[in-house]
């Protein structure tokens, strides 16, 4: 049986996991790659911070002064983010989270990342609706 996600570590594990896979992905990778051109060192302390406030309450994200909107409309507009980027969003950050855990905690952190790309999908006036579905097989 895996373990849940139960502090910062885990978290630091799932998101380099999740970006050691997504950064090379044919759908999204790009966006990370070459549109963002995402510095991975830095990066990685910021969406840790952002994920230890949403699971854990730490608020430590509030330190870096911007909002994931924002930063998102500002890719959009960069080179157009559509539903299909989000599904494929969504669906390696899944499965980088039942590979590494189980349980409530894993299980919050998938009901909040789509309800995020839900309401940055609706944000970017990709859709109007404020919670996305993964319809895994």
């Amino acid at each position: 049986m895996k373990k849940d996600i139960e502090n910062r570590d885990d978290i630091d594990l799932l998101m380099r996991e999740f970006y050691t896979v997504a950064m090379k992905d044919s759908v999204i990778g790009y966006i990370f790659t070459d549109v963002a051109k995402l510095d991975l060192d830095h990066h990685l302390p910021i969406i840790g911070d952002f994920w230890d406030s949403m699971l854990f309450g730490t608020n430590l994200y509030s330190r870096h002064a911007r909002h994931p909107m924002v930063v998102h409309g500002e890719l959009h507009e960069m080179s157009a983010l559509d539903e299909r980027h989000f599904e494929r969003w969504l669906e390696i950050f899944y499965d980088a989270i039942d590979r590494l855990f189980e349980g409530p905690t894993a299980d919050l952190l998938k009901m909040r990342a789509s309800a995020i790309a839900g309401r940055m999908m609706n944000y970017l006036g990709i859709s109007d609706s404020p919670l996305m579905t993964l319809n895994k097989q």
